[in-house]
């Protein structure tokens, strides 16, 4: 998703997820603006992830089902280095870029072990 898009996504879920506003912010509008963002981008990040433990948990029972592993080092490799990639060009640190990747494969290989015990 282009970050003009997940910016239009959350900025439309704002109103079903924001916080509360604190009563330090009512009076600096500009920590508000940059606070509201802020949480407008963790609402879309939560519902990000949650599209894709969704389709991961799909991929899961599909393996399970056709007796693949579940995890594939090629795949989860090939998708480190082109993360860290895409965070370079984007100027984020691809060090915590890539421990945030490698706790969501982590998270989703226990997920795929799950499904093939049955």
């Amino acid at each position: 998703m282009a970050s003009a898009e997940l910016l239009l996504v959350s900025r439309d879920m704002s109103d079903e997820t924001q916080a509360p506003p604190a009563s330090s912010t009512a009076e600096d509008p500009v920590l508000a603006s940059f606070r509201k963002s802020i949480d407008n981008i963790d609402a879309a990040l939560i519902h990000i992830l949650a599209e894709r433990f969704r389709i991961t948990q799909a991929v899961g029972e599909y393996k399970a089902k056709v007796t693949l592993p579940p995890a594939d080092p090629d795949r989860e490799a090939r998708q480190i280095a082109r993360l860290r990639k895409l965070s370079e060009e984007a100027d984020l640190d691809p060090e915590f870029s890539e421990k945030f990747l490698r706790f969501i494969i982590e998270e989703v290989i226990r997920h795929h072990e799950k499904a093939r015990e049955g």
